[in-house]
């Protein structure tokens, strides 16, 4: 009981949703005396979907996924875990595949009848009723807790991350970022020498802006307007990948943070989303357009320097005829956008 309680305490003292998923995948793997055990992502693409491992315990040790690398593959399809995709077609709770040796224990983690988690005990030892009992209270503990975390971390209109959250993201892609500059074996130096002719893949900040929204609200009201702003929400899910970062930052600006691509796959990405968005009909309203300004993501930079740029591209797109896409260094290349460095900052005229 008191190793119960313990695992509870903590699993609850957390307000990140990694350090709360390793709690409870630890926690799920010491009470079974499993072999191992993971936290897998449910990644819905079109009618797709795909299981990526997310954490993963083993032998005592936690390994995070390289996010940077979160594009699924089909080694990643659901249709490769025939019994989890009818487990998972059924909702059931709990889903059981027997093993040579064993079994492996399917947990999805359903809220408000959507999937975006399932915890997997690999070769459980212990497996028993009443092992079995204190792991649906904790799941349940853990989904009451989940809940809370994205109510504080979204949204309430659009249901995107909201803009308390971005520091926290931002910072998580600045870690990743950081990482990947610092790896310097042997082996990877060559690797990068043999690939010196494929383009650097960075991340990027994009700053996006509704063009006219005030005369939407002005002239078809405030519920329009709102209709207006879940239906951009819903492109921008649909758009870009689980591993991106959506954000709304208050009114008709959002934010979306680009992980790990070239800068033509980025401008091609952005723009592609601007176009779609144009061609989308809203009811009542008609045609929207958003105008859109992004960066580079330098690792050893403040976020609010970054941000600047893209606002800066921003500013330069909404006042040279809008629904454009505009690049902050190639305004700076072309003559277009200005910097002077002064005291040790830059300043943006």
């Amino acid at each position: 009981m008191e190793s119960i309680i313990k695992h509870l305490v903590e699993i609850t003292g957390h307000r990140d949703h990694d350090l709360l998923n390793i709690s409870v995948i630890t926690a799920l793997r010491q009470l079974t005396n499993a072999e191992s055990a993971r936290v897998l992502d449910v990644v819905s693409v079109g009618q797709q979907i795909f299981i990526k491992p997310q954490i993963v315990i083993h032998e005592g040790s936690v390994a995070m996924a390289d996010e940077s690398h979160a594009a699924p593959t089909q080694n990643d399809s659901i249709e490769q875990f025939p019994q989890l995709k009818e487990g998972v077609a059924q909702q059931q709770q709990v889903i059981e595949h027997a093993i040579d040796g064993g079994k492996i224990i399917w947990l999805p983690i359903w809220i408000n009848e959507k999937l975006h988690t399932c915890l997997e005990i690999y070769k459980p030892a212990n497996y028993t009723a009443n092992s079995m009992e204190v792991v649906n209270g904790m799941l349940i503990v853990y989904r009451n807790f989940q809940n809370l975390l994205d109510y504080s971390e979204r949204d309430s209109l659009t249901g995107l991350l909201n803009r308390k959250t971005f520091d926290d993201n931002f910072s998580k892609v600045l870690r990743n970022s950081a990482l990947q500059q610092q790896a310097s074996s042997e082996a990877e130096r060559e690797e990068e020498e043999r690939r010196s002719h494929e383009p650097e893949r960075q991340h990027w900040l994009a700053v996006l802006d509704i063009d006219h929204f005030k005369r939407v609200n002005d002239q078809f009201g405030h519920l329009y307007g709102d209709e207006v702003l879940i239906l951009i929400a819903n492109l921008l899910r649909s758009s870009f990948r689980p591993s991106d970062r959506l954000f709304r930052f208050g009114g008709e600006e959002f934010v979306i943070l680009l992980r790990s691509t070239s800068q033509e796959d980025a401008q091609m990405i952005f723009d592609r989303f601007r176009q779609n968005v144009e061609l989308h009909h809203f009811p009542q309203v008609g045609t929207v357009t958003i105008s859109i300004g992004y960066a580079r993501i330098d690792p050893f930079e403040p976020a609010v320097a970054i941000v600047g740029r893209a606002d800066q591209a921003l500013y330069f797109a909404k006042s040279n005829g809008r629904n454009r896409t505009c690049y902050y260094d190639a305004l700076v290349a072309s003559g277009d956008l200005h910097t002077e460095v002064s005291n040790d900052t830059a300043e943006f005229f």
